[in-house]
């Protein structure tokens, strides 16, 4: 794909920033990876299923917009955006209570943070909770049952929950951020040409009789096919886009026709440490940097 247009940006490589959780498949470790498959230039870079922000913090730039599907991510985001300081003395409250490492403590806020999340109250308390729940519960991993209550058991640790220079230096950046929440599809519709569009979404199961889900919603295969039908339509658009995911022959044959690299990928979050480690596929319409020099 040649197609660019006069107002292109260089992306930003010098970003200090951090996720503020940590997201089930988080590209922070496969970062080195995708920078190194970056587009050039790009227009406005557009990120549908934001997660942990892993990748959109790394390249930092200005006028981005970020979305999910999780309404209480995204409400965490908008809170950090605007409520920085009350959010920050928010969670400095929870974690004085959390120094006891008294395990009950973890559950009556769990509970108080389900509460909140069955009357739809998004709150600073709320978002405070959220990031609590996140860094204090088994390997960081956000899980709901079936009715939308979160239900990961509490991790032992009594750290703190955030990294307040972080916290502050992500709100600055975010001050010029788009945040929306809801469907890939709907924030993927302003897409450009020339616009760079990184889609990190639910992994696909290794096993292709089953799909995991990490909202109450799921991601199901209809999700998968209508996801490369969209990647489909935006490359006719004229837009660069990056699609991660397992490496699994319903993923290759979905994207059957574009660039498909395997890389070795460390899955922290698998509860079994003999299967952390895995193939994974950065999927790109345009030829990389990486692909034009060898």
């Amino acid at each position: 794909m040649k197609r660019e247009k006069s107002t292109l940006q260089s992306h930003v490589n010098n970003s200090i920033l951090s996720p503020f959780v940590k997201w089930a498949g988080g590209k922070r470790q496969l970062l080195p990876d995708i920078k190194r498959r970056l587009p050039t230039r790009y227009g406005r870079y557009i990120e549908p299923f934001v997660g942990g922000g892993a990748v959109c913090f790394a390249l930092a730039q200005s006028g981005s917009l970020i979305n999910d599907k999780n309404p209480a991510l995204i409400h965490t985001y908008h809170t950090i955006q605007q409520h920085t300081e009350e959010l920050i003395a928010t969670i400095r409250i929870l974690d004085d209570g959390i120094i006891s490492g008294r395990k009950e403590y973890y559950y009556e806020k769990r509970a108080r943070y389900n509460e909140k999340l069955r009357q739809s109250c998004y709150d600073t308390e709320t978002a405070a909770l959220f990031i609590f729940m996140n860094k204090h519960c088994f390997n960081g991993l956000y899980r709901v049952n079936r009715h939308g209550a979160f239900n990961v058991p509490y991790n032992g640790s009594i750290r703190t929950s955030m990294d307040e220079k972080n916290i502050r230096a992500i709100a600055a950046f975010l001050d010029s951020i788009e945040i929306t929440q809801g469907d890939f599809e709907i924030a993927a519709e302003r897409a450009e040409a020339g616009d760079f569009v990184f889609f990190d979404s639910p992994y696909a199961p290794l096993n292709p009789t089953s799909f995991e889900a990490y909202t109450k919603e799921g991601f199901e295969r209809k999700d998968h096919e209508r996801l490369a039908s969209l990647y489909r339509k935006l490359t006719k658009r004229g837009c660069y886009c990056m699609l991660t995911n397992h490496n699994t022959e319903f993923i290759r044959t979905l994207y059957d026709g574009f660039h498909i690299a395997v890389v070795t990928a460390r899955r922290a979050i698998n509860s079994d440490a003999s299967k952390r480690t895995g193939e994974e596929v950065i999927i790109c319409n345009y030829e990389t940097s990486e692909e034009k020099t060898k």
